[in-house]
C-alpha cells in the first residue's frame, strides 16, 4: 500500500515592505513521503517571497498556491496564475535537471527557481552554462544553514509571519521561533 502525503496547514501573513504588499494567505501543503520538512518550509519560504506577484503581476486577480510538486513532476512547487488560467509564475525547488528547467521557462511568463541543500554549489556549477539560454528563468540559492533551521518551524498547524525587507525574508512563529533567509541570486 502506497503512502499517503501529510497535510500541512498554513496561516501566513506577509509583510513585503520591499513590494508594499500585505496580505494574510491560508495555506495548504501536502508533504510527500519523501519529501523533508526542510524542502517543505523552503516551497512554503518561496510562496512567501513571490507572494507580492498576486498583486504586481496579477493585480490581485489570480490564485497563488502550491502544486503537485513531488507528486507529479509535470506540476511545479509553486503556481501564479491569473483569472484567464494563463500561468504567469512558476517556482521550483531543489535541484531539477536542465529539461524540467526549460519546460517551466516554456509554460510560463517567469519562472523561479530555490536551491537549498549543501550540494547546491557542485549542482549549480553542472548546470550553469546549460541554462544560460532561459531568459525567464531566475535562480536563487537559500543558504544551508538558514534551509535547516526553516524544518524546525514546522508544524501540522502553522501561524507564521512573514517579513521581506532590503530583500531578506524573516519568517517566525510568534514566539521566540524565527529565521532570517537572504537568498543569493545566481541567475
Amino acid at each position: 500500500m502506497a503512502l499517503k502525503s501529510t497535510i500541512f496547514k498554513a496561516s501566513l501573513a506577509v509583510a513585503d515592505i520591499d513590494h508594499g504588499y500585505y496580505a494574510d494567505h491560508t495555506l495548504t501543503l501536502a508533504r510527500h513521503p519523501s519529501e523533508t520538512d526542510e524542502r517543505m518550509m523552503v516551497r512554503l519560504a518561496a510562496l512567501a517571497l513571490n507572494a507580492h506577484t498576486l498583486q504586481s503581476v496579477c493585480n490581485g486577480d489570480g490564485t497563488l498556491g502550491f502544486g503537485a510538486g513531488l507528486s507529479d513532476p509535470d506540476e511545479p512547487d509553486v503556481l501564479l496564475r491569473d483569472f484567464t488560467g494563463a500561468i504567469r509564475l512558476w517556482i521550483e525547488v531543489g535541484q531539477p535537471d536542465e529539461v524540467a528547467l526549460a519546460k517551466a521557462s516554456r509554460k510560463a511568463d517567469r519562472a523561479a527557481l530555490y536551491v537549498f541543500s549543501h550540494s547546491a554549489e557542485v549542482w549549480w556549477r553542472g548546470i550553469e552554462t546549460k541554462l544560460t539560454r532561459l531568459d525567464k528563468l531566475e535562480v536563487w540559492r537559500i543558504p544551508t544553514d538558514a534551509s535547516r533551521e526553516l524544518a524546525t518551524l514546522a508544524q501540522r498547524s502553522m501561524h507564521l509571519q512573514a517579513t521581506i525587507q532590503e530583500g531578506a525574508l524573516m519568517l517566525g512563529d510568534g514566539s521566540a521561533a524565527s529565521v532570517t533567509i537572504e537568498p543569493l541570486r545566481w541567475k
